[in-house]
């Protein structure tokens, strides 16, 4: 099946490899060797030359906004190619992250961003890790643009110890408070007052007159409808807040496709008289320069701004309604002769080898001591970890106390 072609791909078990599957490798390692150099990942010789890339004239449309995002795009063969790698990388990253699920070595909820690269991977390039960032439980692949390994985030899936939170997060709960990563949220559309209240913090925190961090919050069709979120753009508007609404709208809501789900379905137009911005979310130089934009003017201090990414979940067939956003990065370096076929099959093979190891090292690490149930729960008056006394299990045999762990 499809599912079991995936999980050999992404997680392959050892010895299990025929005769071709090793000539293959042969040729894919020849390869590498010729584009990559010997520690991986980084093309030899990337250009700083600057490219002019012509955006579509559909990519773009706004709603009270005094100018459209520039109809050209501005890259480099360095810089793009650093996007297709971080792309490849995200996409063999929940790849991997399936294939665990179905091998059970994955428990709990699964909430898969491929086909949805391009949008992570615009706004990164577009923001600095000074602008703050939270999101939906959809958010394996924002932690990877915001300082996450493969290996620390499968590890994290799986609730092994070397995971980013240290098994103790899971699959929705990714944080790096160092590069202004607030996380996954589990309920939806809860990330949006929060990521308000961090816009709100920017501008506490910004001297009068100086050009603000902003906030990004991310979340999907499926919350665009919620009072919470009017609340919270209401507050941002009244207090010209550094802030980006931004709807990941993949046009399903788990399974409701928006045409049953949304009266409006036009999310840019949903903040009244809060400027809007749509931006085709599978090509990732339209989306960095509509954040580009949105940016500018809410750390103006002109107020927040919404930003619909229109965009496609891969995972379910039926979903896949838009191109694949990796095809298009590729495509606009083959067409703008930036790179060539083969550098950019060396990036995409590198990626999967590199998702691989990191696979095999996450399955390999063993899951938190017992002990660890106890922090990160209370703070004393010094600001050191106070573990609790007592945590209650479902089965009372496996409950913990602080004195057994002494």
């Amino acid at each position: 099946t499809i599912a079991d072609r995936t999980a050999a791909s992404a997680c392959p078990k050892k010895g299990a490899r025929s005769v071709s599957q090793d000539r293959r490798r042969t040729r894919e390692t020849l390869m590498l060797r010729r584009f990559l150099r010997p520690c991986g990942g980084q093309s030899v010789r990337l250009q700083s030359t600057a490219v002019q890339v012509s955006l579509e004239p559909g990519d773009f449309a706004t709603h009270r906004l005094d100018r459209q995002p520039e109809a050209v795009a501005w890259t480099s063969k360095g810089e793009l190619l650093d996007y297709y790698k971080l792309m490849c990388t995200m996409r063999r990253l929940e790849m991997a992250s399936f294939a665990a699920y179905q091998k059970r070595q994955v428990r709990g909820f699964l909430h898969l961003y491929d086909g949805q690269e391009a949008v992570a991977t615009g706004i990164q390039h577009a923001l600095t890790n000074d602008d703050s960032w939270i999101t939906s439980y959809r958010c394996h692949c924002i932690m990877l643009a915001r300082g996450g390994t493969p290996e620390g985030i499968l590890a994290e899936l799986m609730g092994n110890e070397t995971g980013h939170m240290g098994g103790k997060g899971g699959s929705m709960h990714f944080y790096n408070k160092a590069q202004n990563y607030y996380g996954g949220q589990g309920i939806v559309g809860a990330q949006v007052p929060v990521g308000t209240g961090l816009a709100f913090a920017n501008k506490y925190k910004t001297a009068p007159g100086a050009t603000m961090p902003v906030a990004i919050s991310c979340h999907g069709d499926g919350a665009a409808n919620q009072g919470q979120i009017a609340e919270a753009s209401n507050m941002a508007m009244l207090w010209k807040l550094p802030m980006i609404f931004g709807i990941e709208n993949n046009h399903y809501g788990m399974g409701t496709s928006t045409k049953r789900s949304s009266s409006n379905p036009d999310y840019y137009t949903m903040g009244n008289l809060i400027p809007g911005i749509r931006v085709n979310g599978q090509n990732v130089l339209a989306v960095r320069e509509a954040t580009k934009l949105a940016k500018e003017h809410a750390a103006a201090g002109r107020g927040p701004v919404y930003l619909e990414f229109s965009t496609c979940r891969f995972n379910v067939t039926r979903m896949r309604t838009l191109p694949c956003p990796l095809k298009i990065t590729k495509d606009i370096a083959l067409n703008n002769a930036i790179a060539s076929k083969d550098e950019l099959e060396a990036i995409r093979l590198q990626a999967r080898v590199d998702v691989e190891a990191a696979c095999e090292r996450a399955k390999a690490a063993q899951p938190p001591a017992q002990a660890e149930l106890l922090t990160n729960i209370y703070l004393d008056d010094d600001g050191k970890d106070e573990p609790p006394s007592y945590i209650r299990m479902p089965f009372s045999g496996d409950s913990v106390s602080a004195a057994e762990q002494q």
